[in-house]
């Protein structure tokens, strides 16, 4: 791994190696659900005050944030000052994921992220390895790999399963094989962290011990350093998957709605009680599930080496 990487990547983490990364790069589906429990229609400056209010309750316990460029940037530029994800791309959750297309948010550049300071890029991902897009998805990854080599900044890949069929969902082997064939595709072509969902489908297996199977065989797949996602699901369920992900061997988790979910319902000093106390302890419960149970990410890269003279060789930016 470069300098760059390795230092950014340090910025991410705990000093242990540790992804413990709070997530409010939501925007149109997360100020959808904004208006439906607010007085009147959100603004643009209301919806940013919703993000940088989570951001300073959570930050604290926080290794990083990943937060967008268009509304999620002001709390990023406050003490306590953390790691900074940002993602390139836009999502229509209007239609099926097998009709989403990979689009980016206009004028924003992984050059421009590097610019800005930022420790990390994060693509959204929707792929099954039978669709007909995988090959066009493939392509865009591959460019984006290109362009953070280039500029010594780490790409995290959120690659999402889905079924190609809209009419039945992925049963949990398929999803299951499709992670699994997912992590080692993008393992080989120079993804930097993966960012993954868990495996299983809970609601239809109960069992924890097929949930650490499952995780496991992930595990085997990655051949870089792996972070869970949180997907939405209630808290309490994300709190027992992550435990499971990290003593599978993931380096951490990335979690959003399972931390801050129910301060959309909130307004005033009820949403500002609840972040301060209860979305904060899950912060920091899951920081702690993640210094017992999770490997360091350093454990799944190189070092870089640092002998005298070693930016000799370090190339300049293009």
């Amino acid at each position: 791994m470069t300098p760059g990487k390795y230092r950014h990547l340090m910025q991410c983490s705990t000093p242990n190696g540790h992804f413990s990364i709070v997530a409010i790069d939501h925007r149109a589906n997360l100020q959808s659900a904004l208006n439906k429990h607010a007085a009147h229609p959100v603004t643009d400056d209301e919806f940013k005050g919703f993000k940088r209010q989570v951001i300073r309750a959570l930050a604290p316990g926080a290794s990083a944030i990943l937060s967008d460029p268009i509304y999620g940037l002001d709390g990023c530029f406050e003490p306590p000052y953390r790691g900074l994800l940002v993602p390139l791309e836009l999502t229509n959750y209007d239609v099926h994921p097998s009709r989403r297309d990979t689009a980016f948010i206009p004028d924003w550049t992984v050059a421009k992220a590097k610019r800005l300071g930022a420790s990390g890029i994060k693509l959204l991902l929707y792929f099954h390895p039978d669709d007909a897009t995988a090959e066009e998805k493939k392509r865009v990854v591959a460019e984006i790999v290109d362009e953070c080599s280039r500029v010594d900044i780490p790409f995290f890949l959120e690659p999402i399963a889905y079924s190609p069929d809209p009419q039945r969902s992925l049963t949990n082997p398929e999803l299951l094989q499709v992670v699994v064939e997912s992590a080692r595709l993008f393992s080989s072509m120079g993804v930097d962290v993966l960012k993954l969902e868990f495996p299983v489908n809970v609601s239809d297996e109960p069992d924890e011990r097929a949930w650490l199977t499952a995780a496991q065989e992930v595990n085997r797949a990655c051949s870089v350093p792996w972070a869970l996602l949180s997907a939405g699901v209630p808290y309490e369920v994300f709190r027992k998957q992550a435990e499971i992900a990290c003593r599978a061997g993931a380096s951490g988790i990335i979690a959003g709605r399972a931390v801050w979910g129910e301060a959309v319902e909130l307004q005033g000093v009820d949403r500002q009680h609840f972040l301060e106390t209860t979305a904060r302890q899950r912060v920091e419960e899951l920081g702690q599930i993640c210094a017992t149970y999770a490997r360091s990410w350093t454990d799944s890269v190189v070092r870089p080496d640092f002998s005298p003279h070693w930016y000799s060789r370090y190339a300049e930016i293009e």
